[in-house]
Order: structure tokens, then C-alpha cells, then sequence
């Protein structure tokens, strides 16, 4: 059974895949990967029909080595990446062969990157001794619902079959969301709670991503007046979901992430889309954030399932071109194919 071996892990080294779905009514969250994008990526770089488990790696990522050859992908916050002391390509997949040290350092850009694998993780041993494995469909780790556990130093990460473990490497172009910019949002219930005035001064703000940010929401910060609402005054706790963007008290907001809680009171002014909530996620404390509204209508036009995204990211794929001698791998692959004597030939 191929193994990775986690040598070395910076904090808030996590498992992820796309979260749990059905247990919202039950007080826990989808939670999964804080950019779901990432993982398609990945999906789409190693040919996979759907994301598996990736590691999460938040800020920086380690040092790793595996029992057996392991195709991977690199995708999310580009980070320095070396494989036995040779770069590699961001955004791209490789080969991981038996024993060799892959060093993922910290971002370049953003914040979350992930690495992912061309075989599904079955569990994960831990150095206390215990194991973590799916659970309700997903070995997602919820930090905030107590699922699943940091990965440190000492893990163990248990995976089942490979798929195309010789396939040839591959690359997508870089994306522009590690560096904030522009997130759509569609109204919700609670939008008309807010005055006219307070609404359009929220979509004329140019906002920065402020240094409380984790995996639950992010703080949005700006000058001048808060964007608070009397209508908060005993407002009932009411659904919330990743994406929803609440105003505190004093009317600061909060973009809701994967881990977010399922009910709260704070008044909704709308929806950052799904397609750019990856945005919020990734760029850095400091990055500048600006939002756009947009009707039911148009969201609905631009929301694109899982399986749309994949198809797509899949007509961006390139061959990875790299020079001969970098390629450590290199007599894995088929360069000859075919041999023959020559008596065979029909020459004239």
C-alpha cells in the first residue's frame, strides 16, 4: 500500500476534499477545501474524474516523501516547490518516485495551497497512534466541528489504487484570484433590511482583507462609517452559508467561509458567488476586495457545477515542457516504441 510519509509540517497542514453536504440541519457545516477551485485543478491535472483528498497547506507545506511512485499535483497559492533540490513547476503535475524529498516551502502569493494526489487517501495515521478516516463521506478535516486533526510531523497518509501513475506531466495557466480584485454578490433575505444609500456605499468601497481571516470568514476592512442596519436590532438567528456576508454590530463585514457556522444573527447584506468566493479565501491580509452586485438572474447564469468547471479547466491543459536534464524521471517513460531488426523492412 503506497504511504506519504509527512517529515516535516507547517501549521495548519490539514486533509480537505469538497466537504460534507446533508449535515447542515445537524449544526455542521460543508466545510472541505477553503478554495474548492484548487481541487478541481488538481482533479483536472492528474485526469481524475472528480477532486480527491488534497493536503491543505496554509501559508507553507513541508517536507514529504512516498513508499511507492506517486503522481501529485501542486495547485492553489503558488509556494517554492523542490523535488531533491530541483524546482518545480507550479500549477502542474509530477512525479513523485519511491523515497525522493518533496519540499513545499511558503506562498509566493495567496494563501492556501494544495497538494494533490492521483490516488484517494484512505486514512491518515497519526503519531498519537490513532487513525483518521472518512466519515460521512469525506475525510475532510472541520477544525471548528472537532473533525478530523492538523497533520504534523510523524503522519502517515494510507492511499488506495493510483490512477495513470505514468502519465506524462501537465500544466494550467496561472490565475489571477491569490491577488484579491473584483467578487460578484447576489441578493439574499436579509438584503433588504439594509437602506438603499448603505448598499450602494458597501458596492462603492474599496475594501481590504483584514488580518482575521481563517478558514470560518474574513474580515473586511475600510475607512469611514460602518455598513450596520437598525433592522438588526432582535433579528432572529436565521441559515447561513459559505459566501454570505454578515455585518457585525458596529457594521463591519465578514465574508463567510467553508467552515462557517450553520445559524447566525448577524444581518446578511448578500452573497459573494461561489465562482469568486475562492478570491476572498486566497488573496493575502492587505489584498483589496471590491464587490459587485449582481441580480438571481445573472448569478444563475454564472454558476457552473463541479463537473462544468472540471470540463473546462481540463481544454486549458498543456504539456509541461521541461529540459532533459531536469527531468529525474525520465527513463520511466516510453521513449522507444518499438524495436526490430530490420530484415522486416520492405525496402527496395
Amino acid at each position: 500500500m503506497t504511504q506519504l510519509q509527512i517529515l516535516q509540517a507547517a501549521p495548519g497542514l490539514s486533509l480537505q476534499d469538497m466537504g460534507r453536504n446533508g449535515l447542515v440541519s445537524q449544526g455542521v457545516s460543508p466545510g472541505g477545501a477553503a478554495d474548492r477551485l484548487a481541487l478541481l485543478e488538481g482533479a483536472a491535472l492528474l485526469s481524475l474524474p472528480a477532486p480527491l483528498a488534497a493536503l491543505e497547506m496554509a501559508g507553507a507545506g513541508g517536507v514529504f516523501t512516498a513508499t511507492a511512485p506517486l503522481r501529485i499535483a501542486l495547485t492553489g497559492a503558488p509556494m517554492t516547490a523542490t523535488l531533491e533540490g530541483q524546482p518545480l513547476a507550479w500549477n502542474a503535475s509530477h512525479l513523485l518516485p519511491v523515497g525522493a524529498e518533496l519540499r513545499i516551502g511558503g506562498v509566493r502569493a495567496g494563501t492556501y495551497g494544495y497538494l494533490s494526489f492521483s490516488a484517494p487517501v484512505l486514512s491518515a495515521h497519526l503519531p498519537t497512534g490513532t487513525a483518521v478516516t472518512p466519515w460521512q463521506g469525506s475525510i475532510a478535516t472541520h477544525f471548528a466541528a472537532g473533525i478530523g486533526a492538523r497533520l504534523t510531523a510523524g503522519c502517515q497518509l494510507e492511499f488506495g489504487d493510483a490512477v495513470q501513475t505514468d502519465a506524462p506531466p501537465l500544466c494550467l495557466p496561472t490565475d489571477t484570484r491569490f491577488e484579491g480584485g473584483l467578487c460578484r454578490v447576489m441578493p439574499g433575505p436579509q438584503t433588504d433590511l439594509f437602506a438603499a444609500e448603505t448598499c450602494a456605499r458597501f458596492y462603492d468601497t474599496r475594501f481590504t482583507k483584514g488580518q482575521r481571516a481563517n478558514r470560518q470568514g474574513v474580515a473586511l476592512e475600510s475607512t469611514g462609517q460602518g455598513f450596520s442596519t437598525p433592522a438588526a436590532t432582535g433579528l432572529l438567528s436565521d441559515f447561513i452559508a459559505a459566501g454570505d456576508i454578515q455585518m457585525t454590530g458596529d457594521g463591519q463585514p465578514f465574508v463567510l467561509l467553508s467552515e462557517c457556522q450553520t445559524i447566525g444573527g448577524y444581518p446578511r447584506l448578500g452573497t459573494v458567488l461561489p465562482e469568486d468566493l475562492p478570491r476572498v479565501a486566497q488573496c493575502q491580509p492587505g489584498a483589496t476586495l471590491q464587490f459587485q452586485q449582481v441580480t438571481l438572474d445573472m448569478a444563475r447564469d454564472a454558476m457552473r457545477c463541479d463537473s462544468e468547471i472540471l470540463s473546462a479547466l481540463r481544454q486549458k491543459l498543456t504539456p509541461l515542457t521541461r529540459a532533459p536534464q531536469d527531468i529525474r524521471d525520465l527513463l520511466s517513460y516510453q521513449l522507444v516504441s518499438g524495436v526490430t531488426a530490420g530484415d522486416d523492412l520492405d525496402i527496395p
